[in-house]
Formats: structure tokens, sequence, C-alpha cells
């Protein structure tokens, strides 16, 4: 089945400590909070026809939950895994389950530019893209992105 933006959300998944977006080191992750990225994906979906049913947690169990419920019922993922970047095979493996769904990693630093354990992503393995160091804007790349496959593939 071929999903579209029409018919399934984009999910977004935000990982540990993004809930203290704006709050947190802001000279690395700017001043926009959680509730600011979630609007920008919301209104960045919707001048695709479609939605974003945006989520976070700081457990790594609930977000391959939710990856899996991506794989029925969504149209893609956007992922920041925060930390689990650098750390999950677990969340690899279950981006590796949602065969044909589209996967975009958002990071809103730039994680080169970083410590050097920041440099290596398992989720980069499954991403069709990664987007790094654009700040909160790389989730409206990402949603964008998604929308441009999901056309193509609906050709």
């Amino acid at each position: 089945m071929t999903r579209t933006l029409a018919s399934a959300p984009i999910m977004v998944l935000n990982g540990p400590n993004l809930n203290l977006l704006g709050q947190r080191q802001p000279e690395i992750y700017g001043s926009e909070t959680l509730a600011d990225v979630e609007a920008l994906c919301a209104a960045t979906a919707a001048r695709y026809g479609g939605t974003a049913d945006c989520r976070q947690s700081n457990h790594e169990g609930q977000l391959i939950d939710w990856i899996h419920e991506a794989r029925e019922h969504h149209a893609g993922i956007v992922i920041n895994p925060g930390a689990y970047s650098h750390t999950s095979v677990a969340i690899l493996d279950a981006l590796n389950a949602c065969d044909g769904l589209p996967v975009m990693e958002v990071h809103i630093s730039n994680i080169h530019r970083r410590e050097a354990f920041r440099h290596h992503s398992h989720v980069s393995a499954r991403a069709e893209a990664v987007i790094a160091g654009c700040g909160v804007q790389g989730y409206a790349f990402a949603v964008e992105r998604i929308a441009a496959l999901l056309d193509a593939g609906a050709r």
C-alpha cells in the first residue's frame, strides 16, 4: 500500500532532552521550543496537504514503540533521536523494519562540528537524508523532503 500525505500523517519523533528546547544550551540549540518545532512541522505538512503527528520521549523503548506504530499508520518519519543517534542500534533496527517508509534524520546543531563521539549516527544508515546544523528549520526541510519523495513515488 502506498501512503500519501493525504492518507496518513508524518510522524515527527524527538528523543531525549528535546523537551527542554529553548531552555537547555540555547547557544547550541537556539531559543525555539519544542512547541515551536511542532507548529513548524504542522504548518509545513499542511502546505503539502498533510499533517504531522509530533511526539517526544526521553525513553528509548517508547521511541521504538512509536516507530513500530509509524510502520503501519504513517506516511514517513522525521526523527531527531538526540543522543540515541550515537548509541542506539535498537532504534536503527526498528527503522530498518519500516520498509518503504521514508525516514529523515534531523539534528538542530551540526553534530560534525561538535565532540568526536557525536560524529557517528547509527540512524544515518537508514535515513534517506540527514539534516544537521540548520536549527529547527531542519525539521521543515525534512517534512518537505518526505512530501517530495511521496509525490515522486505516486507518479
